[in-house]
Formats: C-alpha cells, sequence, structure tokens
C-alpha cells in the first residue's frame, strides 16, 4: 500500500500583534479546510511550517526555505496557506514558486481566495490575484514617499537617536479651525556642537580620519554615548548633511547631486540646517547602508546648521578622495594570531605590524601592537608591544603538547564531556516524562469531549467546556517545555561530537602543523584558541572546552598557559635576539 502524501500548511505574519490573523489562527482555519476537503487523519498529519517577523516581500523566510527543501524530500500532495500574500506579493517570486510546484506535482491551495492550482481555472486566478498582491505592496511603497515628501516640506525632526549635536524639542501650533498640533526640531546643545565643529576643523586641517580619530582620543573626547570615538563614528558626523548650513554652497552641491530637493533657493537663508528624508538603507541585522544621493529627499529644516556649505562640501570631496588610499592588509603578512590576540590593559585587539629587518631565520620581524595604543599614539593604553615571531612559535608549541596523554586539557575536556553526558541523561529522562504527562492530559481532554456531547444543553456544559479550556492551556505549556528541552539535547548531542572532533584533531595537530601553509595554521589555532591575552609579559591562552573564562578586566586562570614568560626580561631592546615584550616607547610605534 503506497505511503499517503502529506499536506503542509504554511503561515506567516510580518509581526506579532496578538490578535486579527494571527499564526495560530491561521493554522487553525487551515486545518479546518483541510479537515473538510481532505478528511480528519489528513488535517491531524498535516506539517506546519510557521515563519513570524517576516515580510511578504521576499521568499528570504527560513521555515519558508526549510518548506520547500522538504518538499523534494517528502513529496508533499499539497500546501495550503490561509491567504495568497501569505507566500509573496511579488509577482515574480509567486509566478517561479508556482512553476516549481508544479514540477514537483504539488497543489497550491489558498482558502481565503479558493484558489487551487489543481484545476487551470484556479492556476489562472491565481496569477491574477498575484498581480494585485504586488500592485498593493507597490502602491503602500509609494504611499510611504508621498508621506516623506509630504513631511520634507515641514522640515521636521521624525524622531530616533538625535545626531551628535542637537536634542529633540517639541513644538505646539494652533492650526486655522483651531486644533493643536505637535511636531518635534531639533535644538543645539553648545557642548556637543563645539566636538561637532572641532571634527570638522581637525578633519579640513589634517585630510584624514585616522589623524582626527587619534587627537580626540589624545585630548579624551568622547561621544554623546559616553564611549570614545572611533573612525566609523567620526565619519559619520562629517557625512551628516543636517549640520550643513543652507547657504548659496550648499545649494548648487545639492542640485548638482540630483537629490530630489523639497526647497527653492530662496529657502537657503545662510542659517538654517538641512534635513535629508530616505538617506540610509536600514535592515535588520546589517548595519545602515547610506543610499546614492538621487534617492535622499531634501529640505531646510526648522534647525540651525552650524557648518558652512563650501567648508562641508570640501568635507565630502575629501571622503571621497580617501576612500582610493583606504588601509589594505598586506600579502605577505605571515602573522598567526590576528584577531584572537588582545591587550590586557584595554581590551582592543592587537594587530601585526610588520618590518623591513630579518631575524637569524632569516624571516621578516614583526610586532604585535595594540591598536588602542596606536590609535591614540599611547595616550590611551601605553602597552608594551610583543615580539610577534616568537609568540606564534610559542603558542604552536605550547599546543603541541595539548595532545599529549594526561595534559591538564585532555582530562578537562574528558571531565566537561561526561558532564554533559550526565546533564542530557537528566534531560531525557525529563522528556519522557513530559511525553507521558502530555498524553495522559490529551486521553482526560477526549473524555471530557465524550461526556460533553451527553451533557449538550444542561448546566454541566460550561462546567466541561472551562475544564477543557483549562487542560487544553496545560497541555501547550507542557509541549513548550517539551520542545525546549528537544531542542537542549539535540545542542548537546553536537557538543558530544565536537568534544569527539576537538581531540582527534589535537591528536594530528602535532605531527603536520610543521607541513601546513600560513592560512591552515591560523585556522588550525583558532579550532583550539578562544582568546589570547598579552599582559605586557607573559600571553594568556584560553581555549575551547575549557571551563574557565575570561572576561576583561579579571586576571586569566586556569588552563591558560604562561607562554615564554621567562624570556620577557631578557633584551629588550632587540627583537629579533630577545623575549616576547618590545620597548613601548615612539621608536617601536
Amino acid at each position: 500500500m503506497a505511503a499517503v502524501r502529506p499536506i503542509v500548511i504554511y503561515s506567516r505574519k510580518s509581526k506579532f500583534t496578538g490578535k486579527g490573523e494571527s499564526i495560530e489562527n491561521q493554522i487553525e482555519m487551515c486545518r479546518q479546510y483541510i479537515r473538510l476537503q481532505f478528511g480528519d487523519d489528513a488535517a491531524e498529519q498535516a506539517l506546519v511550517y510557521e515563519d513570524e517577523g517576516f515580510s511578504g516581500g521576499t521568499l528570504e523566510r527560513p521555515q519558508f526555505k526549510k518548506m520547500m527543501a522538504d518538499a523534494k524530500e517528502k513529496s508533499f500532495r499539497a500546501i495550503v496557506v490561509y491567504r495568497l500574500d501569505r507566500i509573496s506579493r511579488n509577482i515574480g517570486d509567486f509566478a517561479k514558486l508556482i512553476e516549481q510546484l508544479n514540477k514537483m506535482k504539488i497543489d497550491f491551495i489558498s482558502i481565503k481566495e479558493q484558489f487551487d492550482t489543481s484545476s487551470p481555472m484556479g492556476r489562472a486566478m491565481m496569477y491574477i490575484s498575484s498581480v494585485f498582491s504586488q500592485l498593493e505592496r507597490e502602491t503602500i511603497a509609494e504611499r510611504i514617499r508621498d508621506n516623506m515628501h509630504e513631511l520634507s516640506k515641514t522640515g521636521r525632526w521624525l524622531g530616533g537617536n538625535t545626531p551628535t549635536g542637537y536634542e529633540s524639542e517639541s513644538v505646539s501650533h494652533v492650526t486655522i479651525d483651531g486644533k493643536t498640533k505637535r511636531a518635534c526640531k531639533l535644538k543645539i546643545l553648545p557642548e556637543e556642537i563645539g566636538i561637532v565643529k572641532l571634527i570638522y576643523d581637525k578633519f579640513l586641517e589634517t585630510g584624514s580620519l585616522t589623524k582626527t580619530e587619534t587627537y580626540l582620543l589624545q585630548n579624551g573626547y568622547t561621544t554623546k554615548n559616553g564611549k570614545q570615538f572611533t573612525r566609523f563614528a567620526v565619519k559619520g558626523i562629517l557625512s551628516n548633511p543636517v549640520y550643513l548650513i543652507a547657504d548659496e554652497f550648499a545649494y548648487d552641491y545639492l542640485t548638482k547631486s540630483h537629490v530630489d530637493l523639497f526647497a527653492e533657493q530662496s529657502d537657503f537663508d545662510g542659517v538654517h540646517g538641512i534635513m535629508a528624508y530616505n538617506r540610509t538603507l536600514q535592515q535588520p541585522g546589517r548595519a545602515h547602508q547610506i543610499k546614492p544621493m538621487e534617492e535622499w529627499i531634501v529640505s531646510v529644516g526648522k534647525h540651525q546648521g552650524v557648518i558652512e556649505g563650501k567648508a562641508w562640501v570640501k568635507v565630502q570631496t575629501i571622503l571621497e578622495r580617501n576612500k582610493s588610499k583606504s588601509y589594505r592588509k598586506p600579502r605577505s603578512n605571515v602573522a598567526l594570531l590576528s584577531g584572537l590576540l588582545v591587550c590586557g590593559n584595554c581590551g582592543e585587539y592587537m594587530r601585526p605590524k610588520l618590518s623591513k629587518r630579518r631575524n637569524t631565520k632569516g624571516e621578516f620581524i614583526y610586532t604585535y601592537l595594540c591598536s588602542m595604543k596606536e590609535r591614540s599614539r599611547g595616550h590611551v593604553c601605553n602597552m608594551k608591544n610583543c615580539n610577534g615571531n616568537m609568540l606564534d612559535a610559542d603558542i604552536i608549541e605550547q599546543l603541541k603538547h595539548l595532545s599529549e596523554d594526561g595534559s591538564d586539557f585532555i582530562r578537562q575536556l574528558e571531565q566537561s564531556k561526561r558532564a554533559l553526558l550526565g546533564n542530557r541523561q537528566s534531560y531525557d529522562e525529563e522528556i519522557s516524562k513530559l511525553e507521558t504527562e502530555i498524553a495522559a492530559n490529551e486521553e482526560e481532554i477526549k473524555c471530557l469531549v465524550s461526556a460533553l456531547g451527553k451533557s449538550s444543553g444542561t448546566s454541566a456544559e460550561s462546567y466541561i467546556m472551562q475544564q477543557i479550556d483549562e487542560l487544553h492551556k496545560k497541555g501547550e505549556g507542557l509541549k513548550r517545555h517539551l520542545a525546549e528541552l528537544k531542542e537542549l539535547t539535540s545542542s548537546h548531542a553536537l557538543a558530544d561530537i565536537e568534544f569527539d572532533l576537538l581531540a582527534q584533531m589535537l591528536s594530528t595537530f602535532k605531527d603536520t602543523v610543521d607541513k601546513m601553509t600560513v592560512e591552515q595554521k591560523r585556522a588550525a589555532i583558532r579550532t583550539f584558541v578562544k582568546e589570547i591575552i598579552w599582559d605586557g609579559r607573559d600571553a594568556h591562552v584560553v581555549l575551547f572546552g575549557s571551563e574557565y573564562e575570561y572576561e576583561f578586566p579579571k586576571t586569566p586562570v586556569g588552563i591558560g598557559k604562561q607562554v615564554a614568560g621567562s624570556k620577557a626580561e631578557e633584551n629588550l631592546e632587540g627583537a629579533a635576539e630577545g623575549g616576547l615584550a618590545e620597548p613601548s616607547g615612539e621608536d617601536s610605534k
């Protein structure tokens, strides 16, 4: 007897609201439809895929992608959705999806529109409806842009994090019909705006983000959040048009840049600043990106500008010119610990700096230096540099010894694995107990449902309904707890495998590392080493699998070896012949 092909329910909602067409409601309505059309068994055995917090404008959704991957292996009978736009609002994506499902002989059913691709008419109506879904999406986008155009005429501040030098101020006015309306505009903060002007002055003086950053660090200037300035933060201030005074230079620059300008030339009064809307592309989980100026919607704001147009335009010219001079990592870099070695004083990463000198082995000499020390020229942090050649070699030697029988690291790996197996056993027992409780709970609900049919119309009916509702809530809670425990045991199973792999890799490391390329050595080190902390004399190594975690600024402990610490006192003047520590004076920078 051939196996019955499963039916799939897919649901999506762009965000959780707790009302309306929630994911739970969508699933329940789809299940009811399947029960009517295909029977109770098909409804109960339906597979459910659900995405919450994802837009219908793209198919890049985790559960949707999993469903399509599973469709190739499990040969679904049909995919059922509550409404057509739960799948996609994009006609191109939707057409490709239907074509893909047709090739796999999977029907697509939308119960709200009553579309079913198992019939020619259903397929035709499906395409027509998807066209209207996309039209609705494009209409919404156009409406948003029109709204931005209207807002730009007011020069208002629309909210969010205010730029350095300003705060948001609420302003109210009375309309012709007597209504009071409130809006926000930017108000200057004298102390902060002084730092902004200083940043522009220093950048115009030096022509360098790095030198401007160094000046700010050396003199103790901080951002509005109390953090130290970075090149990224400096560039953000220098490129923000909110500081630009609306004068003739600003008008010429914006006009030639083809921005969507909602202001007359007469509005550029040499006093007010510029408001640029639709300037950044904001995507969840990613850094904001600056859009091309042709997409900006620009107006003269209600706030006061602080940087003259001529100076602001000159800054943009320098920034654009400097793009071609950006730092590129040298190809000859043979350092192994970049991204792992941190300064024990300030917590910043230490990066390698190559020289043209060679040591007695004929290798180019390189040192690791604290990036904060370099950026501040020693004013914020003055950690001693580290002999890179010696530290890399010593780390390799220490890792070779880790695989030896009876080593501290191997013992700790075995202890961690035993503890993990013990925890997993207790989780397995809890899972078994929960599964028994869920089965008993469902059996009790079935009994009450049976009793409900016999007590219809009596005073006991409402009491039984209340009991069923309470048992249902209890069952849902038990199922959530069960899912969490199963996820934990799954991750423990992966960790168990990782312990074995780590031990196996260590056993071969000693015999193979010397034959590896630089790239292979870096990858191998990162398999075992979590972090290395340089304290000016010793390097403390924290390994994966260790029960000890290093948290700056605590003193590192545990299995971390103090590599080559005894050499640190030897000949601090010569990196080629001496120990790990390098001189920290100006000559070493």
